[in-house]
């Protein structure tokens, strides 16, 4: 009784041994796509923040179609757009409508708080040979 007790403990002994050693890297596998996993999660969930962030100021596409090669270096001065906005007889609402801008953006133009970008600026430029009947198509479009 004595051998078979010291047998059935060596082998259990070995077979545990065994079975740590073939399990062991599987074991190091699975914690690793554990944090692999969790480390998607985050960037989704971070994705998903940047996706609804812009959705909810996504900006409205420019009525007047923007020049794919400006010709030359488009200027912008903040009277002259004050003053084209007046002569076409738009509210800030309405130029904003046409640029692709809100009219909060109109107004800071117009006070030289802010600079508008480049793909802006070309649409302002676009605006600058049209009459007050094209400008009303345009803006009918929109409707």
């Amino acid at each position: 009784m004595n051998i078979a007790t010291a047998l059935k403990a060596e082998i259990s002994r070995v077979s545990r041994k065994e079975t740590k050693a073939l399990t062991q890297p599987l074991q190091k596998v699975s914690t690793q796509h554990r944090t692999d996993i969790a480390a998607l999660k985050r960037r989704v969930a971070e994705l998903e923040r940047l996706v609804s962030r812009l959705n909810k100021g996504q900006v409205k596409k420019a009525l007047v179609p923007a020049l794919t090669e400006p010709t030359g270096k488009v200027r912008f001065n903040v009277k002259g757009f004050a003053s084209l906005r007046k002569k076409l007889g738009l509210s800030p609402a309405e130029m904003g409508q046409l640029i692709g801008m809100s009219d909060q953006s109109v107004y800071k133009y117009e006070k030289g708080e802010v600079q508008p970008r480049a793909a802006t600026l070309v649409a302002i430029a676009g605006l600058r040979g049209l009459g007050k009947k094209a400008v009303a198509e345009r803006l009918a479009q929109t409707e």
